[in-house]
């Protein structure tokens, strides 16, 4: 008997849910969806079609990774991320619906030049210099592959002539000055990896997750050398984990900056931090 679209969705989500993913409602339309190169809200109105062999194939491809817990974005190849789709893979952070907090923060003020300190996927570098016309942009990473993933994504949102890439270990081969530095670093703790989602602790790279600490050091980094890199009047914008505010804030007054605010998630969670005017 030929199988209904409707039925291919049904049956995804049982197999999904028999291994224990989370939304397997949501992800089963996702993968017959990618699998029929259709958007999601058209799978209803489909939803009586006969299933092809090769879309058949091509379900339970994606189905078999999932379920040895392969994040969502590796089996569809992308991320959306304010808007748009970013391409993702075993070489870079997953972007999360929390950092576009520091999106929505970094556009309450206009710039002209960011910086994007350990940029990943590239998507907070290349949403800012796409979203404000005119800006440019610095993108830095120690991982040579992430640059290369980061490259990609800023050719397919045409920013590529706006945005640069670099290999650098925090602000150790940046120079020049910019009126915005951003980043979301590793700040999750030595001791916080192993109670991780194996989606994250197996497949995506532990250096952007962890700073083999206690989750601090990059905040240390960036608001210890940041100073000689941001013009008067610049801002700092940082991503960080639950639980760390008040450590962050203590490191980025230690540091000399006093005007300090946070911005909270779509928890209602503080989850950025924004400094700017360095005594």
């Amino acid at each position: 008997m030929t199988t209904t679209i409707r039925e291919a969705v049904r049956g995804v989500a049982a197999l999904l849910s028999e291994n224990d993913i989370e939304g397997a409602a949501r992800e089963a339309r996702l993968i017959v969806a990618h699998a029929l190169d259709v958007e999601p809200g058209r799978l209803t109105l489909i939803e009586h079609d006969a299933m092809t062999s090769d879309v058949e194939a091509a379900i339970h491809a994606m189905v078999a990774k999932r379920a040895e817990r392969v994040p969502m974005s590796h089996v569809l190849g992308y991320r959306e991320f304010w808007g748009r789709q970013f391409f993702v893979s075993g070489d870079v952070l997953d972007p999360r619906p929390e950092t576009e907090t520091l999106i929505a923060a970094a556009l309450e003020e206009s710039f002209s030049d960011v910086l994007d300190l350990g940029t990943g996927s590239g998507a907070i570098a290349v949403t800012l210099v796409a979203d404000c016309e005119g800006a440019r942009g610095t993108a830095t990473d120690l991982s040579d592959a992430a640059l290369t993933v980061a490259a990609r994504n800023a050719r397919t949102h045409a920013v590529q002539t706006r945005l640069q890439f670099q290999r650098s270990d925090w602000f150790t081969a940046v120079e020049g000055v910019f009126d915005l530095i951003v980043s979301n670093p590793p700040y999750i703790t030595a001791l916080e990896m192993d109670g991780l989602q194996p989606e994250v602790r197996l497949h995506e790279p532990r250096m952007a997750l962890t700073d083999e600490a206690d989750g601090l050091s990059a905040y240390r980094a960036i608001f210890a050398g940041a100073r000689k890199h941001l013009s008067p009047g610049g801002r700092i914008i940082v991503e960080f984990g639950q639980g760390q505010c008040p450590d962050v804030e203590a490191i980025a007054q230690a540091n000399g900056w006093r005007d300090t605010a946070f911005r909270t998630d779509m928890s209602e969670k503080n989850r950025v931090l924004v400094a700017k005017d360095p005594v």
